[in-house]
């Protein structure tokens, strides 16, 4: 098997980023966020993404297989709306706290561990930054999500978002854990 590794992505990663999210979204939420949802993203993802890999707070990861670029993952400080409760009251901790955005792992590279170590290096990459714990939201119908997230110790916090897709409406529930994961294998 060709090594595995995770960098920080580069501003010329951006093409491979936004294609590696339309064929995930388009085999794994296709249904979810419905088909005007997925054009639209396909008429600015590059540019989206080339501007997350310039944003200063933030930092998106790429992991690669080889030469491949088969998956990707955003990270940085968790803003205030993102962190607050549902009555919008921060917690304690809101300045310590970091969000984990987004992971994607393209699914013809699933099941070898890329996410992760997406999700590992993320999670140094945010301790480095002095946060101690991680949020994010996934989708409430997206088991496969939950699922890894509940592996590395992350479990819902009782938060819950709904975001207007323009044609459906997507529940998406707040996770919360510690960063000190450890890679295993």
């Amino acid at each position: 098997m060709p090594e595995a590794a995770v960098r920080a992505a580069v501003p010329e990663d951006a093409p491979e980023i936004a294609r590696i999210q339309l064929v995930t979204w388009r085999t794994a939420y296709a249904d979810l966020l419905g088909e005007q949802a997925l054009a639209a993203l396909e008429t600015t993802a590059e540019q989206q993404w080339a501007e997350a890999i310039a944003h200063p707070a933030t930092t998106v990861y790429v992991a690669t297989e080889g030469v491949h670029t088969v998956g990707f993952c955003v990270a940085g400080p968790a803003p205030e709306e993102e962190v607050a409760s549902a009555s919008g009251e921060l917690p304690g901790d809101a300045g310590r706290t970091g969000l984990i955005a987004t992971i994607l792992v393209e699914p013809r590279w699933g099941r070898r561990g890329h996410g992760g170590r997406l999700l590992h290096s993320a999670a140094q990459g945010l301790r480095r930054q002095q946060k101690d714990r991680g949020i994010t939201w996934v989708a409430e119908s997206d088991s496969a999500s939950l699922s890894f997230f509940r592996r590395a110790g992350w479990r819902p916090d009782g938060t819950v978002r709904t975001l207007d897709t323009g044609e459906r409406r997507l529940r998406e529930v707040r996770l919360t854990g510690q960063l000190d994961i450890e890679l295993v294998g």
